[in-house]
């Protein structure tokens, strides 16, 4: 029985994931955003208990695969899809527009399953990470006083801009760093200790309306080192 405890945690983040869909589909998106942030949670959890009780499966990599299509795919297309028609798009553009992200999510992970080369890094934009941009967005909307989040939360043009570009970032081939430090030491973990003093700095500057600017400061951190790790080997005598 103990040996089920990751895969019942990856089953309750997929039920984090589907009551996201049912309150983005209700129009409810600051619940759907907080069922998405409980997935979250609930994936870094199954992974830490699997490595924990040793209780790595071939059922589990695929049953978490799953989850993570529904939750941090299917979840913030849902979303995505509320806040367009609530903007003003018709019912079937909003659904084409909203789409892509479900989409291209489950393509990103098919690819990350069977791409040995991100262990330790990923290669576009991590699910989760396309999620958490789409919430940041209705989080600051709703906690932040910055109008112009009421404002791109309401706009079609922007939403679908959005939704094009999670899209691309989950699927094109850029290093993009993970979060998982294996040491201390800074050799190693320049992006992740410069990402954190961002996130920091963000949410003492900011607060709430700091959420999607995070996003943004993890992206270019990305796109930053990975151009440098490219010209690197050209700086060599």
């Amino acid at each position: 029985m103990i040996k089920q405890i990751p895969n019942t945690l990856t089953l309750l983040n997929l039920v984090a994931g589907f009551a996201a869909t049912i309150y983005a589909v209700k129009g409810y998106n600051e619940y759907a955003a907080f069922c998405i942030m409980a997935g979250m949670l609930l994936d870094f959890s199954d992974g830490f208990a699997a490595r924990l009780l040793k209780a790595w499966s071939s059922i589990g990599r695929d049953l978490d695969s799953l989850a993570d299509v529904v939750t941090f795919g299917l979840a913030p297309g849902a979303v995505l899809f509320s806040l367009l028609v609530t903007a003003g798009m018709s019912d079937l553009p909003a659904f084409a527009v909203s789409a892509l992200v479900p989409a291209a999510s489950a393509l990103r992970l098919a690819i990350f399953n069977n791409d040995t080369t991100q262990s330790s890094s990923f290669r576009g934009m991590a699910t989760p990470a396309s999620a958490f941009t789409v919430i940041s967005f209705v989080l600051a909307a709703e906690y932040s006083d910055n109008t112009i989040y009421d404002s791109l939360t309401a706009s079609p043009w922007f939403l679908s801009l959005l939704s094009l570009a999670l899209a691309v970032l989950m699927l094109i081939r850029t290093r993009m760093f993970s979060l998982k430090i294996t040491g201390l030491q800074w050799q190693g973990n320049e992006e992740r200790y410069i990402f954190a003093a961002s996130v920091v700095l963000l949410l003492v500057l900011f607060r709430a309306a700091a959420l999607p600017l995070i996003m943004a400061a993890y992206t270019a951190i990305s796109f930053v080192s990975a151009l440098a790790r490219r010209r690197a080997p050209a700086s060599l005598p």
